[in-house]
């Protein structure tokens, strides 16, 4: 394997992309426990140096799936969040969730605690702060709540224990690694759609690479806040939508549907996530969070082609909003995986 990490550390002139196959094999070396503490290092460190390519990042992504429990759902939206949280923004994507499910989209969430390098809040941290044992919850628990409240929950450590092992490399690198990407692609629910977010425009091309080698039938792309697949409220928003096997891109402006407008600045933790979620659903929150919890719901009907526009996706978003319906969702599912004492982070 030293002929492999030897392609990836010849500086950043010298270094090479593996092919797919040499990438599997790194990534087999690593997750099997073969390669040294010292050499996991090295090898992240160059790849962060050099740039992920698709070939190396999706070899990552098959060798932690054949290692990670399932649970097929039919039809259903994985909304793939980053693995080292929020720093600026609102979890829209977690009410959204369940607004989603009252209008008929199972949809699949799965977070780790916070990572590197943003160290931000996750859902990890939203759900203990509702009582939820989110890091440690049973996979009988997560498939109970999924049955009563269309929402399934994974806590990617758990189902996934090679992302566990490897916590303690990342968390002493400090850096973002090709695994801040795969972890994101491992569809634990297969589901036929996937939205996922990008911090900057250059990575679209990458993305749009990597959902439509990954089989999705439905990919959605957002430039959004934090690098989520959350789009903001406050300013414009590029998105790449997968139709029928072909990629369009579109602008989307909140101000053309009313939807506008400007968060307040908040010192965010576990707690303060979870209390502006249940206001979105209680339908008592700041109007830019609902607002965006609206848009992006309505979105994501559209890019799964649950409606046949994204005006059509807002409306019935709105709607499961307005009649309580995402509320009575939400409830099922805290009442069904919350626990009796839990230490709210």
């Amino acid at each position: 394997m030293l002929d492999i990490f030897k392609e990836v550390g010849r500086g950043k002139k010298g270094a090479k992309d593996l092919s797919y196959s040499e990438a599997r094999r790194a990534a087999e070396w690593i997750l099997d426990g073969r390669a040294t503490p010292a050499q996991i290092g090295a090898f992240f460190m160059a790849e962060r140096m050099k740039m992920e390519s698709a070939d190396e990042i999706l070899a990552f992504t098959d060798a932690l799936r054949v290692r990670s429990d399932r649970f097929s759902i039919n039809g259903g939206l994985d909304c793939a969040g980053p693995n080292d949280g929020r720093k600026k923004s609102f979890l829209a994507t977690l009410p959204a969730a369940f607004v989603l499910a009252a209008c008929g989209l199972p949809v699949t969430l799965h977070s780790t605690p916070s990572l590197p390098p943003k160290r931000g809040v996750t859902l990890t941290e939203a759900l203990e702060a509702l009582k939820i044992p989110a890091r440690n919850l049973p996979r009988e628990a997560s498939l109970t709540g999924y049955e009563k409240a269309g929402v399934l929950f994974v806590p990617s450590e758990q189902w996934c224990p090679s992302l566990k092992k490897l916590r303690p490399f990342r968390e002493e690198l400090g850096l973002r690694t090709v695994l801040n990407t795969s972890e994101k692609m491992l569809r634990f629910s297969d589901a036929s759609g996937m939205a996922i977010g990008v911090f900057h425009q250059t990575a679209f091309k990458k993305g749009m690479e990597l959902l439509t080698r990954l089989d999705i039938q439905h990919g959605l792309i957002v430039q959004g806040v934090d690098g989520s697949e959350d789009i903001p409220v406050q300013r414009r928003s590029r998105v790449a939508l997968l139709k029928k096997g072909h990629w369009e891109e579109h602008i989307i402006d909140p101000g053309e549907w009313s939807l506008d407008g400007e968060p307040p600045q908040e010192e965010w933790t576990g707690v303060l996530q979870a209390q502006r979620t249940e206001e979105v659903l209680e339908g008592n929150a700041h109007p830019a969070y609902r607002n965006m919890v609206i848009l992006n719901a309505g979105l994501r009907l559209w890019a799964v082609d649950r409606v046949k526009s994204l005006q059509e996706g807002i409306t019935q978003a709105r709607g499961a909003l307005d009649q309580g319906l995402a509320l009575q969702r939400f409830r099922s599912f805290c009442d069904t995986l919350s626990t009796p004492v839990q230490t709210m982070v």
